[in-house]
């Protein structure tokens, strides 16, 4: 049975939700590790208000028995404490027609307000925004979180790295900095901040650029032989589906693009009975499978379109000139937008790797994953 979740839930409602299927049995879970995440989540210089009122932490209703998966369906919910304030505009049943509904009807320019209110014939632009939040990231980090720890159980492990926020790049790397916007080189860190600090002066919003990094994948996650089995593109539809990422690279990039095929093609060695390569380029992919190198991904997240000076827009009701409409928000959440990105590709990389070393267990998958790499040892 192939890993997949569908999750449920708005941005002011009662709570997310998601069910998880296909998760084998004996896998240890622990609750901890999902709440870090989840912790990791809120945290960055430049969140707004709405992390301060959050204290999330994942319930877990079935599907795990004494802290172990058993291989039936896990749901997950994670608990919206701002629902309080939000009980008659939000509430699932009819209200009294004097209740505040906090009805929206001023478009943002750069969310999904104008689409979805067409797309689904509403005159309530509250309808669309509390799915299309951000917020939803919440529940995908905690299913992430549970994918992470059936990956850890083979030595695979996946972080990200901050690379960007507006015009600020980071260049060292190969420094052991923890703050809160996830940037090793601590020069640029500062300047990250100040940057932050005179957006949110201006009532602006800033982005900036991620890189994720898989390490220890064996060999073959993926396929070429179809279209829609190929690692690269099922990783960027799920980088992409992030909420503000506008385009996703792996390895070198669009920097291949302005290369000669020897500068970037990754040149193949044997030693002391192992193949290996000096670099990367590839970014740990080649033919739609992974390659054995570390899977290297940069993706790039746009400003946050809810800004406090907001951008000229249309009121839906009356159809007037109006600013956009502004609800709060954070002047960057970068840093977060790395913690949903290795949520995101944990959950691709176990659909993949429990397909090709399927089994009802963690025993049978295990047994299956070293035959597999004795197997390709004698290759």
């Amino acid at each position: 049975m192939k890993f997949r979740y569908l999750s449920s839930g708005e941005s002011h409602g009662k709570k997310l939700t998601a069910i998880i299927e296909g998760v084998p049995s004996n896998f240890e879970i622990d609750i901890e590790k999902i709440n870090n995440e989840l912790a990791r989540r809120q945290k960055g210089y430049g969140r707004g208000a709405r992390m301060q009122i959050e204290n999330d932490k994942v319930e877990i209703n079935s599907g795990i028995r004494l802290g172990k998966t058993v291989g039936s369906p896990i749901c997950l919910e994670v608990i919206n404490k701002d629902y309080e304030k939000w009980q008659d505009s939000m509430s699932v049943l009819p209200v009294d027609g004097d209740a505040d509904l906090k009805t929206v009807t001023k478009l943002r320019p750069g969310h999904a307000d104008f689409c979805g209110v067409m797309k689904y014939n509403q005159r309530d632009v509250r309808n669309i925004l509390e799915r299309s939040s951000a917020r939803e990231t919440a529940i995908r980090v905690a299913v992430g979180a549970i994918a992470k720890q059936i990956l850890e159980k083979f030595g695979i492990k996946i972080k990200s790295t901050v690379i960007s926020i507006g015009m600020v790049v980071a260049e060292d790397f190969d420094v052991d900095n923890e703050n809160d916007l996830n940037c090793p080189d601590i020069i640029a860190y500062q300047k990250m901040q100040e940057e932050i600090d005179i957006a949110a002066q201006r009532g602006v919003s800033l982005g900036g650029q991620v890189r994720v990094e898989i390490e220890n994948l064996p060999v073959g996650l993926g396929s070429h032989v179809h279209w829609d089995r190929k690692l690269d593109g099922l990783l960027a539809q799920a980088v992409m589906s992030i909420q503000a990422v506008k385009s996703v690279e792996f390895g070198l990039g669009r920097q291949a693009a302005f290369l000669p095929g020897d500068k970037v093609h990754d040149e193949i060695f044997y030693e002391n009975g192992k193949i290996f390569r000096k670099t990367n380029n590839a970014g740990g992919i080649e033919g739609g499978m992974s390659n054995g190198e570390p899977i290297v991904i940069t993706l790039a997240m746009k400003p946050i379109p809810t800004m406090k000076t907001p951008l000229k827009s249309v009121d839906l009701s009356d159809k007037t000139e109006q600013m956009a409409h502004f609800e709060r928000s954070d002047t960057c959440a970068v840093p977060a937008c790395g913690v949903v990105a290795e949520a995101v590709c944990a959950i691709v990389i176990a659909q993949q790797f429990l397909e090709k070393f399927g089994g009802d267990s963690f025993e049978e998958i295990s047994a299956n994953y070293e035959n597999y790499k004795k197997i390709i040892a004698e290759i």
